[in-house]
């Protein structure tokens, strides 16, 4: 009886290793600057990935009122009016409109010298969507912005 509860008991154990190992974080760096331009115009995630992990760094100097950045992931179709209504929004609110369902992730916005992550599940993704990041600070998304692949 003994043995067939220690067998039960690795049996499941190993299942729920098995479950954690499956969830892979693939993590992306971008960077921006005080030029107004993101070092990156596409970023691949591959479709293994369960989680992305984006560490937004301002490699700049100014402040965040100034020249401030964030990373924001939406539909391509979408990036005209997530910008436009993010304007609106306000530093307070990181340029992003309260509740807006069309954002799919984003960081804070930051200043010179300082990084941001956010993380987030690829399960809102789908594969053949076409996905664009941009930053919302105002005037920003005309230059910086780029493709989001998935898949």
């Amino acid at each position: 009886m003994k043995t067939i509860r220690m067998i039960a008991c690795l049996s499941l154990a190993f299942a729920a290793s098995s479950a954690f190992a499956a969830d892979k974080v693939c993590k992306v760096e971008i960077s921006g600057t005080d030029q107004m331009q993101f070092d990156k115009k596409e970023i691949a995630v591959a479709a293994d990935c369960t989680e992305v992990e984006v560490t937004l760094k301002h490699t700049g100097k100014l402040p965040a009122q100034a020249m401030g950045h964030n990373w924001v992931l939406a539909k391509t179709s979408d990036l005209a009016g997530v910008a436009s209504d993010g304007m609106g929004a306000g530093l307070p609110n990181d340029y992003i409109k309260k509740g807006d369902a069309r954002v799919l992730a984003h960081t804070k916005v930051i200043g010179g010298g300082q990084a941001a992550t956010v993380k987030f599940a690829t399960s809102a993704l789908k594969k053949g969507e076409a996905y664009s990041f941009l930053c919302t600070f105002p005037g920003h998304s005309s230059l910086m912005k780029g493709a989001f692949k998935f898949g």
